[in-house]
């Protein structure tokens, strides 16, 4: 067989393959229920700002061992954790959490925090839910 016949043969076949892949239908729905609260990470009751809701959501990316600087958010917000470890205080020493992948972290409003990376770098989702035009931090 012609070289070029075997590799569109093999392409052929492959594509195929990844067709009736493709065609398997999943066996169930799942839905993971990974948080729900009315209070921040500390047990502070969330408030909702005054006005109409706008929903920011955001992609952090930390180098290994970086701290953040101290800030505030005046607004509910809620982090997901992709990849890394991160250390999250207050700036009072009061309180102190470490979050891994996979974990979800109520934030803070209007309460000095940061976090600190680890040896690794990391990636967090951090969905806020303010107004228009309000700061994401301070």
């Amino acid at each position: 067989m012609h070289p070029l016949l075997a590799l569109k043969t093999l392409l052929l076949a492959c594509a195929c393959l990844l067709m009736l892949g493709c065609n398997s239908s999943p066996t169930a729905v799942t839905v993971e229920q990974l948080l729900k609260t009315g209070q921040s990470w500390t047990g502070t009751p969330y408030t909702w700002p005054d006005g109409k809701p706008e929903f920011t959501v955001v992609k952090i990316t930390l180098p290994a061992n970086t701290a953040l600087k101290w800030h505030t958010h005046p607004m509910p917000n809620i982090a997901y954790m992709v990849a890394g470890e991160l250390l999250v205080e207050t700036e009072d020493g009061m309180h102190k959490t470490t979050l891994k992948p996979g974990q979800v972290l109520p934030e803070m409003v209007n309460t000095s925090h940061r976090g600190t990376s680890g040896k690794a770098p990391v990636e967090l989702i951090v969905f806020y839910a303010g107004t228009p035009g309000m700061p994401l931090s301070h």
